[in-house]
């Protein structure tokens, strides 16, 4: 799993979990966040618009609110990189939403 080396990711909790699971992790150099520009744009965007937005009380309330927010991100949001299109537009012309969860 290519990760950065934010502190969400070097956990002992997380590295216990790959070890389990047999899972490698690959973290990008310390201090490069251009070796995978386009998922550290989309991680500031989670955390700030989901992750800093909300509490989780809950695993389910959780899975709830980023549910929410992914189908926001993806049916509701403009993104400038694709003409601030939303980017199911890209996928569906029809213009047709995720199935319901």
């Amino acid at each position: 799993m290519r990760v950065d080396n934010g502190s969400e990711f070097i956990s002992r909790d997380l590295d216990l979990w790959a070890y389990v699971k047999k899972v490698t992790l690959d973290f990008s150099r310390p201090g490069k966040p251009t070796d995978n520009g386009f998922i550290e744009a989309f991680n500031s965007k989670l955390r700030s618009e989901c992750l800093n937005a909300n509490w989780f009380m809950t695993l389910a309330d959780a899975r709830e609110k980023l549910e929410d927010w992914r189908k926001h991100y993806n049916e509701d949001r403009p993104h400038s990189a694709i003409g601030y299109n939303v980017p199911i537009a890209l996928h569906n012309p029809g213009g047709a939403a995720s199935p319901p969860s």
